[in-house]
């Protein structure tokens, strides 16, 4: 796989400047963008909040600069900082052969489902991310280990993707992509995120890429888009590539004006090393069949409602939710078959320009553990 290492913050900034600037010929055309937010989340059923989530006032910022080179080639940096620290979110060239063939070559979020689409913290109505694509601020964090596919889900690799135009209301949208893939540790039992980041390694794990693809169909009629998009993933997550993963994910949003339908479903299926002493690491013991069953179910949902009240409140409802079946480590406080749903109501009101606060209550729903209330006071900011 392509390895890409990466200095600091102002490192990355210099290194940018300095390409742009001497190797940019004159009429090309620089753009620079970025979001910030602060967030705080209190958890009011818990004396310390600390205890089962990442509470008090955490910081997202995401900085991306873009560099032009005619109307065929580009090349995009952009950094993040949230409760992982500075990270090269981005860091690609893109190559437009027509609106059917684009090449994109370096770091950066492969095209897995919806929301990763809109994952920088001004883009999306909400202070915190659905379930499926949660990277921190849920509760009960580290008894689910995160999401499905954290989000965004940023990677080393070659992306292939084009659009093609069935007619002026038809789009199909395609993009197949080879990246290092999730990351675990010998003889491990689901992914370690933590492996993903610059703290430790960029360079792949096990030698073997990961493969994934999307399909998106979009459909314009009068003032109403429809959107309905399918995407998959597979690869092997372990040093000896021997652990394999599955994930599928379908997606729906729906336009009327300016109010927004959203809807996404994902599932990933993990495979877990047994170890020599099955019964000793494990909860459960072995099926009917006398065998352990090495692989999980985890699955995610996410139902959203965006309705603009006037020009400067929009009102959010969201329902999402985990779900994890199979076996589970001795130390786990799930069981075979946990489940959580979350229900938030939340408004996001403009302040001036696109500055913006936001305000949500959450109520989190476990099968395993008692129910727990979060509330979110954020302002978020774009540059």
């Amino acid at each position: 796989m392509i390895q890409l290492r990466y200095p600091g913050l102002g490192g990355l900034a210099a290194l940018l400047l300095l390409a742009t600037t001497r190797l940019a010929p004159a009429d090309t055309e620089r753009n620079f963008a970025g979001s910030i937010q602060l967030d705080y989340m209190a958890v009011p059923t818990q004396n310390v909040g600390r205890t089962i989530a990442l509470d008090a006032a955490t910081a997202e910022v995401s900085l991306k600069v873009t560099q032009d080179f005619g109307d065929d080639m580009s090349a995009s940096v952009k950094l993040c900082v949230g409760c992982h620290g500075v990270e090269a979110a981005m860091a690609f060239f893109d190559l437009r052969v027509a609106d059917e063939l684009s090449f994109r070559v370096g770091r950066f979020t492969p095209q897995f489902g919806s929301f990763p689409l809109r994952s920088d913290p001004a883009n999306h109505r909400t202070s915190d991310k659905p379930l499926p694509y949660d990277m921190g601020r849920m509760v009960r964090i580290g008894e689910w280990n995160l999401g499905v596919l954290p989000s965004p889900w940023v990677d080393n690799g070659v992306e292939l993707s084009g659009a093609h135009f069935f007619s002026e209301s038809i789009q199909l949208d395609y993009a197949g992509y080879a990246i290092g893939g999730p990351r675990g540790a010998a003889g491990a039992a689901d992914f370690d995120y933590k492996l993903s980041r610059s703290g430790e390694n960029y360079v792949d794990n096990n030698s073997r890429p990961s493969i994934g693809a999307r399909v998106a169909l979009n459909v314009l009629s009068g003032g109403t888009t429809v959107t309905l998009g399918a995407s998959g993933m597979a690869g092997t997550y372990d040093p000896q590539n021997h652990l394999d993963y599955q994930i599928a994910g379908g997606d729906l949003v729906v336009q009327i004006s300016r109010i927004f339908l959203r809807a996404e479903y994902l599932i990933r299926r993990t495979q877990m090393s047994l170890g020599s002493d099955p019964a000793a690491r494990f909860k459960y013991g072995p099926g009917k069949n006398g065998a352990y069953d090495p692989y999980f179910l985890k699955q995610g949902y996410d139902a959203e409602l965006e309705v603009p009240i006037d020009d400067r409140l929009d009102v959010i409802g969201r329902w999402d939710g985990l779900r994890r079946q199979g076996n589970v480590l001795r130390t786990s406080a799930l069981g075979s078959d946990s489940a959580v749903q979350r229900y938030t109501l939340g408004t996001s009101v403009r302040l001036r320009g696109a500055t913006r606060l936001k305000l949500s209550g959450e109520l989190y729903d476990f099968t395993d553990f008692q129910s727990e209330i979060a509330v979110h006071v954020a302002v978020t900011g774009a540059l």
